[in-house]
């Protein structure tokens, strides 16, 4: 049940060092990370999924020395690829033009493919694209002029692009740490940490961006758990409107 997965996932402060995970285990709950959501489904992200010794004890440093971190038998950094965009969007205008052919009525199917083509051909790399950072304030203007006359999306500058890339990196860390507790085991997301220092360790590019990393293990028993799952009264949060 869903619900006993949510129960069980805690941030885990403390793991047994003696009791390590399957790395083939992991692997796979990193593959069903990957059918999370993800913007025009583009996947601007990787996963790696550190083993070794020396780069977990480098990692952990990194991550100031959080106990979450040294305690960690494995970790799978979460990384954002916006820079990956062409190659992408490519990728995903040759699995749709595919998926179309194979689903697509054929009165329909010429009329698909150029909207597709025209979306991931076209669009995408353009709201994508950094340009230095002068595409994003001209996007800005061009969609916001759209807007004066209809709906639009306006999200559009370099930043708003960012946090779209990150969000969808999110959901999938999130899936992961779901389908960790199916397998029975524990993690712990990190956001405190030196990115930079992060990069370097993995040898990434300058466009690569550390969303996340995910500590992995099994809770030490009687340590890994601080205290009872605290949150705010639901009221706090949920909102429904019904006008």
């Amino acid at each position: 049940m869903l619900l006993d997965l949510l129960n069980h996932r805690r941030a885990v402060r403390h793991f047994d060092v003696d009791k390590p995970p399957d790395s083939a285990v992991v692997r796979h709950c990193l593959e069903q990370a990957q059918l999370a959501p993800s913007s025009s489904n583009l996947q601007l992200y990787e996963f790696h999924h550190i083993t070794g010794k020396a780069t977990l004890q480098a990692l952990a440093t990194a991550c100031l020395s959080q106990q979450a971190a040294t305690t960690a038998t494995q970790m799978v950094v979460f990384v954002c690829r916006q820079d990956l965009y062409r190659q992408r969007t490519q990728a995903m205008l040759a699995l749709d033009a595919e998926n179309l052919r194979r689903h697509s009525p054929p009165d329909k199917l010429e009329k698909r493919l150029k909207a597709s083509a025209g979306y991931y051909g076209k669009f995408l790399p353009f709201l994508y694209a950094r340009g230095f950072g002068l595409l994003g304030p001209l996007r800005k203007v061009l969609f916001g002029t759209v807007a004066l006359f209809r709906p639009m999306y306006c999200d559009c500058g370099g930043a708003d692009m960012r946090v779209v890339v990150h969000k969808s990196c999110g959901l999938a860390a999130q899936t992961f740490m779901l389908a960790m507790s199916e397998a029975g085991y524990d993690t712990c997301p990190l956001e405190g940490l030196d990115s930079g220092r992060v990069k370097k360790i993995l040898g990434l590019p300058r466009g690569a961006e550390i969303n996340m990393i995910v500590a992995c293990g099994i809770r030490k028993e009687g340590h890994g758990i601080w205290g009872d799952r605290q949150r705010l009264p639901f009221a706090e949060v949920y909102r429904e409107r019904a006008d």
